[in-house]
């Protein structure tokens, strides 16, 4: 039995032997190719630094400067100008243009929605809702609302329920979270989910009963499980 155990070891050590000479084979065989694979990678890596340092870093620098007019005309409700400059200053729309690869202009994706919401210019609004990527708690479940209005004044309900119930998933606060419930509980109504729009409001009746929206969702609850009965 022992032998038979000493022949297995005596076994695997060759076969440790032939893999690691193999290996060695080909990496003499192919040194060459190796060291130029390993050359490019480098080189690889050194680019995208230095294109993160050398050119986005002064980018977004100067993109956050030049948008700062934009900005503060979304603010003062000067929305033509917010979108197009004053001639001085850059609009929201110049600065994707000109800083597509930026914060800034990602930024500016989510202004440029808002704006278009407000001129009932609905597709666009969608269009560049959908541009912006954020992980901001707060304001990312905001743009993905205000893509379930934009879909909702399209009167294509099915579309805007999904949007309204990912921003109310997205971050959970009393003041937010149970706003775009109560926005998929309605459009679950308007759909005839009667069951997901109840779902929708108790979840606002459990989990957030200091809540706006919670007054009187009672209600809506009622509402909901009749129709949903009839």
């Amino acid at each position: 039995m022992a032998k038979k155990k000493q022949n297995q070891t005596d076994d695997q050590f060759v076969a440790v032997e032939e893999a690691l000479s193999k290996t060695e084979q080909f990496i003499e065989n192919n040194q060459k190719t190796l060291t130029t694979i390993v050359l490019i990678i480098a080189a690889i890596v050194l680019a995208y630094f230095g294109f993160r340092k050398f050119y986005l870093q002064p980018q977004q620098k100067e993109a956050q400067a030049e948008m700062f007019m934009a900005q503060k005309y979304f603010e003062q409700d000067s929305l033509n100008l917010a979108l197009n400059g004053d001639g001085n200053y850059p609009g929201f729309l110049q600065i994707i243009d000109d800083y597509g690869m930026t914060q800034s202009a990602n930024l500016a994706n989510y202004y440029v929605g808002v704006i278009y919401l407000n001129q009932g210019k609905f597709e666009n609004a969608i269009d560049f809702l959908k541009d912006f990527e954020a992980d901001d708690q707060m304001v990312a479940p905001m743009a993905k609302s205000a893509i379930g209005d934009a879909y909702m004044e399209l009167d294509q309900p099915d579309e805007a329920v999904s949007y309204y119930m990912e921003a109310a998933n997205m971050k959970e606060d009393n003041f937010t979270t149970p706003k775009y419930l109560m926005k998929a509980g309605r459009t679950y109504e308007i759909l005839g989910e009667y069951d997901n729009a109840e779902d929708a409001y108790q979840r606002i009746k459990k989990d957030f009963p200091e809540s706006t929206e919670s007054r009187g969702i009672e209600k809506y609850i009622a509402r909901t499980q009749t129709k949903a009965e009839g």
